[in-house]
């Protein structure tokens, strides 16, 4: 079949992936500065992918398909759509005429006017920063409070780079009014929690960019924060963070010793960070090779599920949440990391890729999704499945660099490790998956200058 996206590459001299790049790079970046995603700069298709959309085996991922829309004027559905050979296709284009100089100029415009209102607005909260000496008033923490919930919402669904600066300067500003001794005493309280959830994200933040030590400096910065604030829920989520950052540096007893830790020390929990920790214990016996504390941990996390009340991290959602979903996710993984791959695991794995699949879905988060294809890969593995397998962990490895954080690196290498077993090793698909995901980890998420 030949797509219209095909023509329109073989018209323009497109057709091998060093012509193409340089022009794709050049729309991503224009989109980029339009949308304010300074990652999507440094995107681009690797080799394999380009081709699979040339011959329309494969269409392309969320931000790869917003970039060729850019690039060609037209809408995924018209660029994959067959054009008969030795026709000349005619559709109309998605904007009404070709990409002009003109739509990437009223873009620019308004990239400015936003830097300009963002800018603007920092201004004007560092005025009331400034101003209320005497003492911390009310808009100063409901600046702060507005910081934490957005963070929170944002963090799963966008590159780390879209919201690190953001993070870090509301930890600051955080930091600058406890220590400014203007605070009544229940204003300090906001703001240790305000300082411990910042802190939070600030130690994912690290973790995600692959340094642990610089994770764990924040998460025990978090830690006296919680509990100046005397708050238990924010207390056992940071030892679930302590946990979660030591899975992924494959501690595993370090893992199963802080979710434990969270535990015993914040017993009857209600809020779903009590779920939580039971699951990351479950992961970090799965790691072991501890299949009885595993399971237990497992059930333990499922007859909590029967009698969870949502709390106020619940109500701040994104990180600060553990829905039914990522719930399934860890136990997919536990039960993977075991080497089990039976139908009824099989079944589980689907639904859980299934139930980060809508981007616009309030639990969706792109490491969540990436971790679940992984896990469903390795199932396909286990069975013998290298086209299943190769299909579920596609869309990971076409995932760009600003994407790809320590968790999702780790999952992507644990297939690689599957590929060198059993009888699917010499395969060339398997080879080639191999290869590719050798090349796969970045050095950091893609950071604004």
């Amino acid at each position: 079949m030949r797509t219209l996206l095909r023509y329109l590459l073989d018209e323009r001299e497109w057709r091998d992936h060093d012509a193409f790049v340089p022009y794709f790079k050049q729309a991503a970046t224009e989109l980029a500065e339009f949308e304010e995603k300074p990652s999507l700069a440094n995107f681009a298709p690797a080799r394999a992918t380009f081709e699979a959309w040339y011959y329309g085996k494969r269409k392309p991922q969320l931000d790869a398909r917003r970039v060729l829309v850019r690039l060609f004027g037209y809408s995924i559905e018209q660029l994959w759509g067959e054009v008969p050979d030795g026709t000349t296709p005619a559709p109309v284009p998605l904007f009404g005429t070709p990409p002009t100089e003109s739509r990437a100029e009223i873009g620019a415009d308004l990239y400015e006017m936003r830097r300009t209102g963002a800018m603007a607005a920092r201004r004007a909260m560092d005025f009331v920063l400034g101003s209320e000496r005497e003492q911390v008033g009310d808009e100063t923490l409901s600046y702060l409070a507005d910081e934490v919930t957005r963070i929170a919402e944002a963090y799963p669904r966008v590159p780390l780079g879209e919201i690190w600066d953001d993070v870090a300067r509301a930890q600051d500003d955080a930091f600058r009014l406890l220590e400014s001794g203007r605070t009544r005493p229940s204003q300090s309280r906001d703001l240790h929690f305000m300082a411990t959830v910042l802190s939070f994200f600030m130690a994912k933040g690290s973790h995600d960019m692959g340094d642990s030590r610089e994770a764990m400096r924040q998460a025990r910065t978090a830690g006296f924060c919680a509990k100046q604030a005397e708050h238990k829920g924010l207390i056992a989520l940071v030892e679930g963070l302590k946990s979660l950052i030591s899975y992924w540096a494959d501690r595993a007893e370090d893992a199963l010793h802080y979710a434990r830790q969270g535990a015993a020390e914040c017993p009857n929990l209600r809020g779903t960070v009590g779920i939580w920790l039971p699951s990351l214990e479950a992961r970090a016996a799965a790691l072991l090779g501890d299949e009885e504390t595993a399971h237990s941990a497992i059930q333990r996390a499922a007859a909590l599920r029967d009698r969870v009340e949502h709390d106020d991290l619940d109500g701040y959602g994104g990180l600060l949440t553990f829905p039914e979903e990522k719930q399934l996710y860890y136990a997919v993984e536990s039960q993977v990391l075991l080497g089990h791959g039976d139908p009824r695991i099989e079944t589980q794995a689907k639904q859980a890729v299934q139930a980060f699949s809508d981007p616009e879905a309030p639990i969706w988060a792109f490491g969540d999704l990436a971790g679940s294809r992984c896990n469903f890969a390795l199932v396909h593995l286990y069975a013998g499945e290298l086209d299943g397998a190769a299909a579920a962990v596609r869309p990971v490895l076409d995932l760009p660099p600003s994407h790809r954080n320590r968790g999702i690196v780790v999952s992507a290498e644990r297939v690689r490790a599957a590929l060198t077993r059993g009888p699917v090793r010499d395969a060339i698909v398997a080879r080639d998956m191999r290869a590719e995901i050798a090349m796969y980890e970045p050095s950091k998420p893609a950071l604004p200058s």
